[in-house]
């Protein structure tokens, strides 16, 4: 029995070491996670700008670590923070402007976004946010800040290793194309698309030029069906907008063909597209599937409109169960809608970085 048993034994701890071995060769591969974007993205730089864009208040981040609002547009946590602990690093990925933090938490992870930004200028100003180009500015600041604290060789390491992240685009059509006088008037709709994707290869290229390889272009939701747009088509029974989404599937296709066109172009880049359109779509339409009961409203407050300083602590009509829907409020997914959606991009785009 003895003898028989030790070869067990012997493959059990072999299996261990092997694993442990697995762990220590992804935390070589990405050492952390540097994220660009909107609201999607965006952990709290907001609470620090003049801008009524916020959400460091209850009831946002009622489920986040036994309850607490950061910044972040959600209940609890946003995708990034579960693609950061899907690699081994931290549970949640601080942002840059919060003073509470330090050179030394961000050198695993840290988050430039800004709600309410885009890739064009004009849109980041129409709530007065943080630009793109002021996000890279941060990020320069960044990596000045982490070569004084590491060191060259190790700040130019994690430089190149780290896996950066970008998820914008959604503010541009719904927030500044479609809302305010401008960019309309200027461009055709499919001159604008054009335009925005010039405008992230230029950003891309930027971060390359900075040091940066493993780069993850994230593409539009099916925006069509985020409770504000559905509440306003009234005329259309308040389903999905098809034309929005219509919109960012054909974006996301132009996106798609940009990575594919820098990844030849630029020697050693390593750009996938993360696209969550097919997952929230999955979602939307089968929510039973993914343990949802409601799909067409938010949790928050009256869930047809309200996001921001209108989706108030003191409204009687906010959800007490958010897992049960899949919007937090009218423009932005549960906690429980972040972690499907990261899951799915791990285990798809991602995956090669593992």
């Amino acid at each position: 029995m003895a003898m028989s048993s030790t070869p067990n034994i012997l493959l059990w701890l072999f299996s261990i070491h092997f694993l442990l071995s697995l762990v220590k060769i992804n935390e070589a591969k990405v050492p952390a996670i540097i994220v660009f974007g909107d609201s999607s993205v965006d952990a709290g730089n907001n609470n620090y700008i003049p801008t009524i864009a916020r959400s460091n208040f209850e009831p946002y981040g009622r489920d986040f670590n036994g309850g607490h609002p950061t910044g972040r547009f959600s209940n609890g946590k946003i995708a990034t923070d579960f693609i950061s602990q899907a690699f081994g690093l931290k549970g949640a990925i601080p942002a840059y402007l919060d003073p509470s933090y330090s050179i030394s938490d961000f050198a695993t992870g840290v988050t430039f976004a800004s709600a309410g930004t885009g890739y064009d200028n004009a849109t980041s100003n129409v709530l007065s946010v943080i630009p793109l180009w002021k996000e890279l500015e941060y990020y320069k600041d960044y990596q000045t800040k982490l070569r004084a604290n590491l060191g060259d060789g190790k700040a130019n390491d994690i430089i190149k290793d780290a896996l950066y992240m970008i998820s914008v685009g959604t503010n541009d059509f719904l927030e500044n194309y479609y809302a305010v006088p401008g960019r309309s008037s200027q461009y055709t709709i499919k001159e604008y698309e054009n335009f925005l994707v010039g405008i992230a290869g230029n950003f891309t290229k930027a971060l390359y030029d900075l040091g940066a390889r493993k780069i993850s272009l994230g593409g539009l939701p099916p925006m069509g069906c985020m409770p504000l747009e559905r509440t306003g088509n009234l005329m259309g029974g308040s389903e999905c907008v098809n034309s929005y989404n219509n919109l960012a599937a054909e974006f996301n296709s132009k996106l798609n063909d940009l990575v594919i066109k820098q990844n030849k172009e630029l020697n050693g880049m390593d750009m996938v597209f993360s696209d969550p359109y097919g997952i929230m779509l999955d979602i939307i339409q089968k929510p039973a599937f993914y343990g949802f009961e409601v799909t067409g409203v938010a949790c928050c407050a009256t869930g047809m409109f309200e996001m921001g300083y209108a989706c108030s602590r003191t409204n009687p009509f906010t959800c007490s169960d958010a897992d049960k829907y899949v919007f937090w409020d009218s423009f932005h997914p549960t906690e429980k809608t972040n972690a499907i959606v990261a899951n799915h991009v791990v285990q798809t785009s991602l995956a090669k970085f593992f």
